[in-house]
């Protein structure tokens, strides 16, 4: 299936006007998304939470330390699911830059070009994240590459060549201190956490130093689809062993590929978005990211190169709390300059994630594997869909 800008990308959603011949894998049937609960009880709640800790952990493991019984956890979470109000994905880690490089770019539109330019944006598999944003730009979108060369070709081919976006400014990432990986829910308790945390496979040394293959490739596509496939749902997948697939996978969650549980942002408790654009001296960086790593409304924190040296995406509850948050900030970390802030009107693309409206995951595009070959001028030329809008 070609989908968007790119041949090669395979997308899961027929939203923002992507290709529809391949239905839509993560899409609830018969109009379940409408009939979903607009609210989470406090069981579902402590479902997302134990898999926020440990996004594929057994359902026997997880229904132990809920006290239910492990048909209802599974069938609470496929609700959920099918729903698009929760899901489990995988990506590169962004923490091992010889593994992926990010970078931030703001993008400046033509007047009412926004929509479309997200649109086109989201069906590329190096751009895992698009927000729509009130303040200073446009858009805020995040860009996986295997090196700083491959990121600025990347970056040039995907938005020089994208109608409507009239200037970009890339801020190469150079430290994730925290992601929305780590942001929790925090509806079980220590103990609850703890036994869920006990569970989690022993980091190995070993994985960092394995090459990436056509079958690694392959399982972090499926994984970002679905991060918890089962052993044999992968295995026939890949058409590979059992044996061949449990060690692999085992190798990849050691290292390379990271997997979160994200849920609906409305649903959180945390309806809004806003991401602020701070600096601090370089000699107080690694001590400013370990407190905000520890604020309950951080989501994520990245540092980078350029004007501002942190980029602090957060959740809030209203719109004044914007500033709120911000006076905060500035009484517990006296050094930190905030330099501007915008207001995320919409999130159209989360790790990979399609989303809706209402932040409803309604289809995926599997983030490219950096290691994957980089589309050429051509390919990306071919795919654009120049009709969007």
């Amino acid at each position: 299936m070609e989908c968007g800008m790119h041949k090669k990308t395979r997308c899961y959603g027929a939203a923002f006007g992507l290709d529809s011949r391949e239905p839509r894998r993560n899409t609830p049937p018969g109009g379940a998304q409408d009939r979903a609960a607009t609210t989470l009880d406090e069981l579902d709640r402590s479902v997302v939470h134990a898999l926020q800790i440990h996004p594929r952990a057994s359902w026997t493991l997880v229904g132990e330390v809920l006290g239910i019984n492990p048909v209802t956890a599974a069938r609470r979470w496929r609700r959920l699911e099918e729903a698009g109000l929760a899901w489990v994905t995988a990506y590169p880690r962004l923490s091992n830059s010889r593994i992926v490089v990010s970078g931030v770019v703001e993008v400046d539109s033509e007047p009412g070009a926004a929509e479309d330019v997200a649109q086109v944006l989201a069906a590329e598999s190096a751009v895992a994240n698009i927000k729509l944003m009130a303040g200073g730009r446009d858009l805020v979108a995040s860009v996986q590459a295997r090196d700083l060369n491959e990121l600025a070709h990347l970056t040039t081919l995907l938005f020089h060549g994208t109608p409507g976006v009239r200037a970009t400014r890339t801020h190469v990432s150079t430290g994730v201190p925290t992601e929305g990986s780590r942001w929790r829910l925090r509806s079980l308790d220590a103990a609850q956490c703890a036994r869920i945390e006990a569970a989690l496979p022993v980091p190995s040394a070993m994985a960092e130093t394995a090459s990436w293959d056509t079958l690694d490739a392959h399982l972090m596509e499926l994984l970002s689809t679905d991060g918890r496939m089962s052993l044999r749902s992968l295995a026939a997948a890949t058409d590979a062993g059992l044996t061949t697939v449990r060690r692999r996978l085992q190798s990849l969650l050691a290292s390379r590929v990271s997997l979160r549980c994200d849920l609906a942002r409305p649903l959180s408790g945390w309806p809004l978005s806003a991401v602020y654009f701070a600096s601090v001296p370089g000699q107080y960086l690694e001590e400013t990211t370990r407190v905000l790593a520890g604020v309950r409304e951080v989501r994520s924190c990245g540092i980078t190169a350029g004007p501002n040296n942190l980029v602090i995406d957060v959740w809030l509850r209203t719109l004044a709390d914007v500033h709120v948050f911000e006076a905060h900030l500035s009484r517990r970390l006296p050094r930190l300059t905030i330099g501007d802030r915008s207001v995320v009107l919409r999130t159209v693309k989360h790790m990979g994630r399609l989303l809706d409206r209402d932040g409803r995951s309604v289809g995926v595009v599997p983030l490219r594997n950096p290691h994957d070959p980089l589309p050429s001028a051509s390919d990306l030329t071919a795919g654009l869909d120049l009709s969007v809008g």
